[in-house]
């Protein structure tokens, strides 16, 4: 298991991936060099077609289509999924790369440029930083972002726009990091880094808004198809698979695809938080014995989750601010346990379907008084209802006035916002989702936490056509009336009880005030309180007190709050990032 890094620069290139933890791998001399990196992740390489170099984190859904679609004479049977990509890349261009479906992260050594594309969806993240200029210029790349962190040509610290954007949504929505200088190349882009420290993005995937005025039942025969097709190819051969199994419509539906489909022993997983906490899992238990899976229910008390939410902190390269950080990967652990080496689950049913979140957003579209796609924008982070609104009593005057002239969380929203590719507005907040709390929040925790068990976690609900097609189908059969997700429960209602297809969503309901007030409370009073937080100065005390204290608030919300900025404390910790 590893990850991998990458430079390009005229000034030693082995040495700096070398430098950022890289065992260099032979290419070509000149400006390039690629390397593999220890730690949890499914790099290999170097993969070599003709003159071009490449090293990634790559596995494909669609092998045998790409495989046909290059020939006998272009893909060898027995060249690896990294390998193939690189073909089709080579053969076809930037075609190549939206012709494939998977989850990857690829640099690619071409001429006299570093090439970076990542997967459609976002599923593995990738890295790049600067430095230098003009012959000095040079270039890093990683799916690691600690390994560019180790980069000694790279003057970084902690970026404090991004500290803002942590605490609006829970996660970091865009291209920032956390770290100054260190950029995310977005989902569906292609990335070229120049030797003279310029680039080039280019989209070769972006979701599109079609009009498909066909009957309902069309469009649910159509989608019930693909959604077969998309659970199908992420089966692993030939073994017993995984699916976690919350009791909700989307991880049933997977559940029961994969029960249908695979030839091999189907083991389902769910959480418990204990006999007093709320639970789903007369839900998940009615699902499994349905679908006759091998079912285990997990318990995971409060001390587990503060004896291990700073190593489950630590394996993100971008925090997120999900209580359900270490139940997921207490999950992992026993998946991995059984044998498997795949677990599927149901996440992407709610930003590609229209799940909760796109209601209010409609509701507020009607009544508002400001037009304009910035009144849409603030409204969106506002639904939230993370720290945002604290910010002028959480964050120290300092960093406010460090802050003052920094371009609003807005800007991060408003491209999808505005009337472009999507022109209906509901497209547009699912689009919205897609690329911020989809690429960025849902798909990387998985990846990374499945990662650090030798695991794959695979959505099939993220499939590219899935996706694509959801974008064909009108909104008023995503969103019919109130009802959420109709299309999708259409098309799967013949596979599971009617009280799974049309229960409304509740959610997992995870204790995290009562594990603040007891199995947390010396963590989070220490850390919040400590030397460390006071030295860096990010919040001020009197307000973390407040909340500790559980003041202010007739409903008190404070729970969530002290969970992100706990979350973000831990993170700078792991990563030892100062002011």
């Amino acid at each position: 298991m590893s990850r991998w890094c990458a430079s390009l620069t005229a000034d030693d290139p082995v040495g700096q991936v070398a430098a950022m933890g890289g065992r260099p791998a032979p290419t070509r001399e000149g400006r390039h060099a690629l390397g593999l990196l220890d730690g949890p992740g499914a790099a290999t390489g170097p993969y070599r077609v003709g003159d071009v170099y490449a090293i990634g984190e790559v596995t494909l859904h669609n092998a045998p289509e790409l495989r046909s679609r290059l020939g006998a004479d272009g893909a060898p049977g027995d060249c690896s999924d990294g390998e193939l990509l690189l073909r089709a890349y080579v053969r076809f261009g930037t075609a190549g790369l939206s012709a494939a479906d998977g989850m990857f992260a690829l640099a690619i050594a071409e001429r006299d440029e570093l090439v970076l594309v990542r997967d459609h969806m976002g599923a593995r993240t990738l890295f790049h930083a600067h430095a230098g200029t003009g012959e000095g210029a040079a270039w890093a790349a990683s799916t690691s972002l600690r390994a560019l962190q180790r980069w000694p040509a790279l003057d970084t610290g902690l970026h404090l726009p991004a500290v803002r954007s942590f605490l609006t949504f829970a996660y970091l929505p865009g291209r920032e990091t956390l770290l100054r200088g260190i950029h995310e190349v977005l989902p569906g882009r292609c990335v070229r880094l120049k030797p003279d420290g310029t680039s080039v993005e280019e989209t070769y995937w972006e979701p599109a808004e079609v009009t498909d005025e066909r009957p309902a039942a069309e469009h649910a025969h159509e989608l019930r198809e693909l959604l077969e097709s998309a659970t199908a190819r992420r089966l692993p051969a030939a073994e017993p698979v995984g699916v976690l199994l919350s009791g909700g419509v989307d991880s049933s539906l997977v559940t029961a695809l994969a029960a249908k489909l695979h030839d091999q022993a189907v083991r389902s997983y769910s959480i418990s938080f204990g006999g007093d906490a709320p639970n789903e899992l007369a839900y998940s238990g009615l699902v499994a014995t349905h679908c006759h899976t091998e079912h285990q229910v997990l318990t995971v008390p409060g001390a587990a989750v503060a004896a291990r939410l700073p190593e489950t902190v630590a394996l993100l390269d971008s925090p997120v601010g999900d209580p359900l950080t270490v139940p997921n990967l207490m999950l992992a652990e026993a998946v991995a346990a059984d044998g498997m080496s795949v677990v599927l689950n149901g996440e992407g049913g709610d930003p590609v379907f229209g799940g909760p979140k796109n209601l209010p957003m409609l509701i507020h579209e009607l009544h508002r008084d400001e037009g304009g796609v910035d009144s849409r924008a603030r409204a969106y982070v506002d639904s939230y209802r993370k720290c945002h609104g604290d910010l002028p009593v959480l964050l120290t005057p300092g960093v406010l006035a460090e802050l003052a002239d920094a371009p609003p969380v807005t800007d991060l929203l408003t491209p999808y916002l505005a009337q472009g590719q999507m022109t209906s507005l509901l497209n547009q907040l699912l689009h919205t989702n897609l690329r911020t709390k989809g690429a960025h929040h849902i798909l990387t925790k998985v990846e990374r936490i499945t990662a650090s068990q030798g695991l794959e976690g695979r959505a099939p609900l993220f499939d590219r056509a899935v996706v694509d097609h959801a974008f064909r189908v009108p909104p008023r059969l995503k969103l019919a009336g109130t009802s959420e997700k109709w299309i999708l429960k259409e098309a799967v209602r013949d596979l599971l009880p009617a009280t799974i297809v049309d229960r409304p969503k509740s959610g997992m309901r995870v204790p995290v005030q009562q594990w603040l007030d007891g199995p947390l409370r010396e963590l989070g009073h220490d850390l919040l309180l400590g030397d460390s937080a006071r030295a860096r100065g990010l919040f001020r005390q009197d307000t973390i007190r407040s909340w500790l204290r559980r003041e202010g608030t007739l409903l008190p919300r404070q729970g969530g709050k002290l969970w992100l900025v706990l979350t973000l404390e831990l993170w700078l910790r792991s990563f030892e990032v100062g002011a």
